[in-house]
């Protein structure tokens, strides 16, 4: 098998956790770190057999295979068009970029360099969640009528992007991936209610082409935390919920019918909970990425999908954008 090196440009929150994944992964190591803070490296200086520096060249011209960028949203473009124009093949962290024509630039730049680009979105390799998008592709909650996720937490807060283009990127990534669609549609609601014009809640309504609709919450102001996505179909619904361990999963045979006459007819039945074996998600998303640059194959997060998510974070911040112009015109 090959062995690969890898390098991590930023090592503040989902550095070190990348890190970690792809060190444990069998014939790859990470041998050079980048981070502008001196501070935050200072903790690798006993770790020789790593290259600790502050500037982002260094990993560049390394001899690394794959770049990892864990970064503020707003270098994520110039990061990983430099290592594509490098030869790295790279991972972003999401969102892959902050506007679509930055996506679609890095997209094509991938296919030309013929490098592998992947994005972060780690809850794809959720075991919970493949088996929630098992239960959708396979008929068995049938027609789906709607989607609510829910993603909310008290912090951390961001002062570079609002709560959408931080939290909701998880629910849009899942919500293609259960579907294989994108939404025709979108409407939002947001509010900035610590720091102005930096939206710490939001509702995103988003509707598909077939008639289906998904909500989205997500917010950094919840005294609760919350990540559950319900999932309401004709024959039965599904709840995920990520912050219970033992019980991600359950299928609920409940349900309600319309009858010939005006009033509706409600179905109960038992709750299944389905054993799901679990791995972490990060270790399976280092995995598909030191998986694709060996094999030179697409991951599961390519590119593609990032560009995807972009897209519709783009729309929710245009829609949000336009209510902020008719406000104000409103009171000129």
């Amino acid at each position: 098998m090959k062995e690969l090196s890898f390098g991590i440009i930023g090592w503040g929150y989902w550095g070190p956790k990348i890190g970690r994944n792809l060190d444990s992964l069998p014939h790859a190591k990470v041998s050079v770190i980048a981070d502008q803070d001196a501070l935050r490296l200072a903790p690798l200086s006993r770790q020789s057999e790593i290259y600790i520096t502050q500037r982002v060249e260094d990993v560049f011209r390394s001899n690394v295979d794959g770049v990892v960028i864990a970064t503020p949203v707003r270098t994520h473009y110039q990061l990983a068009k430099a290592a594509l124009l490098h030869g790295k093949h790279v991972l972003v962290e999401k969102p892959l970029t902050a506007s679509i024509a930055e996506a679609e630039e890095l997209v094509a730049l991938a296919r030309e360099q013929q490098r592998i680009l992947m994005v972060g979105h780690t809850f794809e390799y959720s075991p919970a969640v493949n088996e929630l998008r098992k239960l959708v592709q396979n008929g068995d909650l049938g027609k789906i009528y709607c989607i609510e996720a829910e993603r909310v937490n008290l912090g951390l807060f961001r002062s570079d992007i609002n709560v959408i283009w931080d939290l909701a990127p998880h629910d849009i990534s899942i919500l293609l991936y259960l579907l294989g669609q994108k939404p025709a549609q979108i409407k939002v609601q947001a509010h900035a209610h610590l720091q102005t014009h930096i939206h710490d809640i939001a509702h995103l309504d988003l509707l598909y082409a077939d008639g289906m609709t998904a909500h989205i919450h997500v917010s950094w102001l919840n005294p609760c935390k919350i990540r559950r996505i319900t999932v309401i179909g004709d024959k039965r619904m599904a709840v995920y919920d990520d912050t219970n361990p033992a019980e991600m999963i359950k299928i609920y045979n409940k349900g309600a019918d319309a009858n010939a006459d005006p009033s509706v007819s409600y179905r109960y039945g038992a709750i299944t909970i389905p054993h799901i074996e679990w791995i972490e998600p990060l270790r399976l998303e280092c995995e598909d990425f030191a998986h694709a640059i060996r094999v030179g194959v697409q991951p599961r997060a390519h590119g593609g999908i990032g560009l995807a998510v972009v897209e519709v974070l783009a729309s929710a911040q245009e829609a949000l954008e336009e209510q902020a112009r008719q406000r104000a015109e409103t009171y000129v």
